[in-house]
């Protein structure tokens, strides 16, 4: 069974190369668990300027595409200390995830913006992303 891989990237920080990475590595990890029975929270409101909305929601967007990448990271470092991959899908999964890394540096460079400016502050329960270490 041969196992297809990801084209090349023509550009490095551009959106759809970061789609293309992020969605890459979405299929190099295993399925998330089946989601729990809870009632959904109502949505809070957001006030923002208007002349910054647009700013405000690619930070947004930044930032919750480097929440997934450090999530599917984190899964990839277990199923590799598991033994659930073979050197190919090892290397092959570290490979995209570097990209993944460098196309989202590249944007936010882009865009003005440094990885460590990608977070949101949710209040009491502290910054979204955790701290790097």
């Amino acid at each position: 069974m041969s196992r297809e891989r990801p084209p090349p990237h023509p550009r490095p920080g551009r959106v759809q190369d970061l789609g293309d990475s992020l969605s890459q590595a979405f299929r190099l990890i295993q399925a998330p668990p089946a989601p729990h029975d809870k009632p959904a929270r109502p949505a809070h409101r957001l006030t923002t300027d208007p002349d910054a909305v647009g700013e405000d929601l690619l930070k947004l967007v930044l930032t919750i595409i480097e929440l997934l990448r450090q999530l599917i990271e984190r899964q990839a470092l277990r199923r590799v200390d598991a033994g659930d991959l073979t050197d190919e899908q090892e290397e092959e999964l570290g490979a995209t995830l570097l990209a993944l890394h460098d196309s989202l540096a590249d944007l936010c460079e882009e865009h003005g913006y440094a990885l460590e400016d990608l977070n949101i502050d949710l209040g009491p329960l502290g910054p979204l992303l955790p701290p790097r270490g």
